[in-house]
């Protein structure tokens, strides 16, 4: 995988090269056209010079030539043109077209054929930019002419001596980027040898204010996890130290109760302890299902699934599944559907409701008096749907229904075979599911709990 620095890097690095090709391409186009300009000034310069040093036909015009080049000012190119021996070739032709005079570096035949101004024109393979003006009172045409391929090599030369110094600094500027964006990333360095340093134990938060100001979310988000790991820890700690203490009196009553068997003779006394040991069994193998479905709600950080549950179907399922336990107890299970409630079905984690659902059925039939029965009832509205369970128990009051749902809580009058869990698995399967679990004692006796869904949880 790329680093970030490497990454930085090449997109510091490509874009400082093409803010650097732009102008390598504005510099080589701009300076062109300076070098052309203040040589073209040259040229129409030369020509006027001479223009005004002839007197009459027979002047001698290499002197004038001459005289024109002393004449000319210093510039930022004089020296390479010196390097190049840089003279104008010059032509005096009479406005009847004949050859007056010329220059020595001139060729014989016409520079150019345009009465006045610039052309560009070619004689024997040489370019040659040609400026020409008129003299009206000698009645002559002066030509002064440059080579274009001395003109090109003194432009070439111009434009190299400005940009290989700007190349050379590539390298070194190359260099200046990646130290500089391994400094921008010593804060993430300094955050990683900080976590690295670290205990599996050390999750306090990462200090923020220090920091720049684009690494604070994530610190933030960091500092976010810890708290969120630190909270399952201390949940998985108060539920293992939970777990021992009450797995811990079933566990010594089986041995007592084992005891008990083996030591007596009497066939009664051993029926006994063999039928509390058997009991004692059921409930631990409860408490311990319960245990582990609570520990498997409270790990789940998963996105609950949203599938359509026949809500009717899974209490029906429920009821069968539970019937010995309500046949042992002699209390019913009555699945109810209302009247007046459309479909049954819901969008909801059938795991997770019918884990919920079992711990209620079961609560109700720990707490339903023998030859009652506990009443299902499921009924929709327009956002929603409810499943309510009755018992004829003894209910529960206000204070006892805000702890119901405290892990390992019992009530005064909580059947002994109760864990204290089954609510506190309700309770957490629901807040999962996105709905609300409330509790009511009923007019004519018992308890009703209420589970309501939203068919658009967020």
């Amino acid at each position: 995988m790329i680093s970030i620095r490497f990454r930085l890097f090449t997109i510091l690095l490509a874009t400082t090269g093409a803010v650097w090709l732009f102008a390598v391409v504005w510099t080589y186009s701009n300076t062109q056209a300076e070098v052309e300009r203040v040589l073209d000034a040259r040229l129409t310069e030369a020509a006027r010079m001479v223009s005004s040093l002839i007197t009459d036909h027979h002047i001698d015009v290499a002197a004038a030539v001459d005289a024109a080049n002393a004449r000319q000012p210093s510039s930022e190119f004089e020296r390479v043109e010196g390097d190049y021996n840089r003279q104008l070739s010059c032509q005096i032709w009479s406005l009847q077209g004949t050859l007056v005079s010329r220059s020595e570096s001139a060729p014989a035949t016409s520079l150019a054929d345009h009465r006045e101004g610039f052309a560009e024109t070619e004689i024997n393979g040489e370019r040659w930019r040609v400026f020409a003006v008129i003299n009206p009172t000698l009645g002559v045409r002066v030509l002064v002419g440059d080579s274009l391929e001395i003109r090109e090599r003194l432009v070439g030369d111009v434009i190299k001596g400005l940009l290989i110094p700007a190349l050379a600094i590539l390298p070194l500027l190359a260099l200046l980027i990646w130290l500089s964006v391994g400094r921008g990333l010593a804060p993430l360095n300094r955050i990683a040898a900080s976590l690295s340093s670290r205990s599996a134990t050390e999750l306090h938060p990462l200090p923020e204010a220090p920091a720049p100001r684009e690494i604070r979310p994530m610190i933030a988000a960091l500092n976010s996890l810890f708290r969120r790991v630190e909270d399952v820890r201390a949940r998985e700690s108060d539920f293992t130290a939970y777990a021992a203490h009450e797995l811990k009196t079933p566990l010594a009553g089986l041995r007592t109760q084992a005891q008990i068997a083996i030591r007596s003779d009497d066939p009664d006394t051993r029926r006994q302890a063999l039928g509390q040991i058997l009991s004692s069994v059921d409930r631990t193998s409860r408490m311990v299902r319960q245990l582990i479905d609570m520990a498997r709600v409270d790990a789940r950080d998963d996105a609950v699934a949203r599938d359509p549950v026949d809500v009717y179907r899974l209490l029906e399922e429920l009821s069968a599944e539970l019937s010995p336990v309500a046949a042992q107890r002699d209390v019913r299970i009555n699945v109810r559907r209302d009247a007046e409630s459309g479909a049954i079905s819901i969008p909801t984690d059938r795991t997770l409701l019918r884990l919920a659902l079992r711990n209620l059925l079961e609560n109700a039939l720990q707490h339903a008096p023998q030859g009652t029965e506990a009443v299902c009832t499921v009924s929709t509205s327009a956002d929603g749907l409810t499943i309510e369970i009755d018992d004829v128990g003894p209910g529960m009051s206000e204070t006892e229904q805000t702890r119901a749902v405290e892990r390992f809580y019992r009530g005064p009058l909580s059947a002994s075979s109760g864990s204290g869990l089954g609510l506190s698995i309700v309770q957490m399967a629901v807040e999962r599911l996105g709905g609300r679990l409330d509790f009511r004692n009923r007019n004519e006796g018992g308890l009703s709990v209420a589970v309501t869904l939203k068919r658009n949880t967020a």
